[in-house]
């Protein structure tokens, strides 16, 4: 267990989607300090702009396969925050790189905690650690299920199953507490274009913005769970500051939502008559394609408390103006260069 305000926490990953944003919900909260530590590899300086003033926030360049580089900065640390990883589409393009930071840059990450006397890691998993399962519904003890995956897609499951028996077994052998959260399709503001589920929220927006139908797989019956990264963010705190370690939970929205939907959210808010094309296009990263999934949140809102509070509709939105401000942002930089 470990109080929020006047700790000092480490994100591995700070530069990320889910990094940044629980760096917001731990200034809120009133964490003394919070080293973002990141390579960039994946994350970009920009995500870390609304923090560059605060002088609570220190933005590390550093490397997750370097033990020195999180030895030196976990000094004082009361936690940290396990988020640095390669998603699927990036572990299927670098596979030597991808197994490599998500396995022994993990591995690195608790040995370091180790040494420097962090007392808790939260650690990002993913539902990926249930791969293909007919299981339904879904909840912490179905198993990995990898036939019918993509290659991509069973090794960063695996990957992601290692990490949390890494953090068992340093719980077991060195006393580190953890709690992993297992998260579904993440999507929110500073969103990236490397995610393969989330990506066709952006995808089919940009589409649509530029007058062109939306492009979606089969019947666009395929379901995902989309979950806030505001909410994720969130979880990652009670998780932190819980009594509670040792354990996984599924950080899931809980409901099942087609891409059709998806699509249809999208086509309302910006007002377009437009119809979607269905077609496959070939060498496309996929997960799964699933008409429904299940995920059961009933543990991680029976053991933390914590439950959803954005709907997906009202998410979108939010996404949906931060891209058009962040392209604002880009057409006026560009204009300043040209001119």
């Amino acid at each position: 267990m470990v109080d929020i305000k006047g700790r000092s926490f480490l994100i591995t990953g700070g530069a990320s989607l889910v990094g940044s944003h629980i760096t917001e919900h731990l200034l809120e909260a009133g964490a003394a300090s919070v080293v973002l530590f990141d390579n960039y590899s994946l994350g970009t300086p920009e995500t870390l702009r609304a923090f560059e003033n605060d002088d609570r926030v220190k933005i590390v360049r550093g490397d997750i396969l370097r033990t020195n580089d999180l030895y030196d900065h976990l000094e004082g640390i009361d936690g940290v925050f396990a988020v640095a990883a390669f998603l699927t589409m990036p572990l299927t393009q670098n596979p030597w790189l991808g197994i490599d930071v998500n396995v022994r840059g993990m591995l690195n990450t608790l040995d370091a905690c180790r040494y420097r006397g962090v007392k808790k890691v939260v650690f990002s998993s993913s539902t990926a650690t249930f791969g293909d399962t007919d299981d339904y519904p879904v909840t912490e003890d179905t198993p990995f299920c990898w036939q019918g995956l993509q290659p991509g897609g069973a090794i960063y499951g695996a990957t992601k199953l290692i990490g949390e028996n890494l953090c068992r077994l340093y719980g077991q052998r060195y006393g580190i507490e953890f709690v992993a959260l297992r998260y579904s399709t993440v999507y929110g503001e500073r969103q990236h274009y490397r995610g393969v589920n989330s990506l066709y929220i952006l995808e089919a927006y940009d589409r649509i913005k530029a007058g062109h139908a939306p492009v979606l797989p089969g019947d666009g019956n395929e379901v995902h769970d989309y979950v806030y990264v505001g909410d994720l963010a969130r979880a990652n705190l009670m998780a932190m500051a819980s009594a509670i370690c040792g354990e996984s939970f599924l950080a899931v929205s809980g409901v099942d939502t087609t891409l059709n939907r998806i699509v249809e959210i999208l086509l309302n808010i910006t007002g377009s008559a437009l119809k979607p094309e269905y077609r496959e296009e070939a060498g496309r990263v996929r997960f799964t394609a699933k008409s429904r999934i299940g995920f059961s949140r009933e543990k991680i809102k029976r053991m933390l408390g914590w439950q959803p509070q954005v709907d997906l509709e009202s998410g979108i939105r939010r996404l949906i103006d931060w891209h058009e401000k962040a392209r604002r942002v880009s057409d006026d930089g560009a204009a300043e260069i040209k001119s």
